[in-house]
C-alpha cells in the first residue's frame, strides 16, 4: 500500500488502518512497518509547455494551441456530451504516472510489463461551500515481482509531476493492484 500523507510518501506492508485512514498508523508510534521515501531531485529544464484556451467554464470547450486537443466540456454527471476537468486531470495523471514509472524502471534496469496500466479516480467534493479534490491511483504491473513493483510505484509517485503538484493539496491514495480482467 502506498499513500502520500503530509507531503511524505508512505510505503506500507500492511493495509490501511481504517480508524486513522492512513497505512499502519498507530498514535504515538507513527507508521509501523512502513518505509518513508525521500523526494528525487532533478535539474530544471523546460521540456514542454502546454498552451490551451478554455471558454464557457464547465459548459464550454477547451482546445490546445497545436490543435491536438479540442473538447466540449460538460459538468460531471450531466447528460450533455462532453468531458469534464476531473476526467481530463485523471487521464493526464494516469499517463504521466506510467511514464514516471518507466523513468524509474530504466534507471534500475527493470523491464516493465507491456500491459502496465493506471486507473485514476478523481473525486470533486463540496464541503461548506469549498470545493476540493481527492484521488486514487490503482497501478497494475502484472507479472512483476512484488518488491520491485512496489519500489517502482513508489518511485513513480515521487517523480510524477502530477503527484508532485498535488502533494500536500489533494488527498491521494496510490495502490498496487491486480490487473483488471
Amino acid at each position: 500500500m502506498i499513500v502520500s500523507f503530509r507531503e511524505r510518501l508512505i510505503v506500507a506492508r500492511q493495509p490501511f488502518s481504517r480508524a486513522e485512514g492512513i497505512p499502519n498508523y498507530r498514535p504515538g508510534l507513527g507508521f509501523a512497518d512502513a518505509v518513508v521515501i525521500t523526494e528525487i531531485t532533478m535539474s530544471k529544464k523546460v521540456i514542454y509547455t502546454a498552451i490551451t484556451h478554455a471558454s464557457g467554464g464547465r459548459d464550454g470547450a477547451a482546445r490546445s494551441s497545436d490543435g491536438q486537443l479540442d473538447v466540449k466540456l460538460a459538468r460531471p454527471g450531466a447528460s450533455d456530451e462532453g468531458t469534464n476537468p476531473e476526467q481530463l486531470f485523471a487521464a493526464g495523471w494516469s499517463a504521466c504516472f506510467i511514464s514516471s514509472m518507466e523513468v524509474a524502471a530504466r534507471a534500475r534496469n527493470i523491464t516493465l510489463p507491456a500491459d502496465r496500466a493506471v486507473d485514476a479516480e478523481v473525486d470533486l467534493y463540496l464541503d461548506d461551500g469549498a470545493y476540493f479534490l481527492r484521488a486514487r491511483l490503482d497501478v497494475s504491473l502484472p507479472g512483476m515481482d512484488l518488491a520491485a513493483a512496489q519500489a517502482l510505484v513508489a518511485a513513480g509517485h515521487e517523480i510524477c509531476p502530477y503527484s508532485k503538484a498535488t502533494r500536500g493539496n489533494v488527498d491521494v491514495t496510490v495502490r498496487l493492484v491486480e490487473p483488471r480482467s
